[in-house]
């Protein structure tokens, strides 16, 4: 074996292998710091979300159902039932059943009464109109 000045070569069976000198120990790194910036979003933002969640929850639990504030508005309306003959219209029927009252108003009374989507009605339906 001969020396080189850099480093030595090793010949084994035809092969040459340089050995580097040994190299300096790697430098161990300070630990990570967390800046201020950092620390406030690390802690600040979870707890931002969970007070935002907090309270959304407690807003959903707390808040009426709607059926308890359409429930207190209901009142018994007294009805009869009507069977649409051929030919007549909501607005036929309103004014036969109350003729003192605005026809409007009450064919808005048997619509929300009957579930109707509009104003149509068929020969044969029976309806619910109010009796006053």
């Amino acid at each position: 074996m001969s020396a080189t000045s850099a480093s030595q070569v090793s010949s084994i069976h035809g092969f040459q292998w340089e050995q580097c000198p040994e190299q300096p120990a790697k430098r161990t790194l300070p630990p990570l710091r967390l800046t201020r910036r950092g620390r406030i979003v690390l802690i600040g933002l979870p707890l931002v979300l969970l007070t935002a969640l907090l309270i959304s929850l407690s807003g959903f639990l707390n808040s009426p159902a709607k059926a308890a504030d359409s429930a207190s508005e209901l009142s018994a309306t007294p009805t009869i039932s009507v069977t649409v003959q051929a030919g007549e219209s909501l607005w036929g029927i309103a004014g036969t059943v109350a003729p003192e009252r605005d026809p409007r108003d009450v064919v808005a009374d048997i619509v929300q009464l009957n579930n109707l989507d509009g104003a149509r009605v068929m020969p044969g339906q029976r309806l619910f109109v109010p009796s006053k």
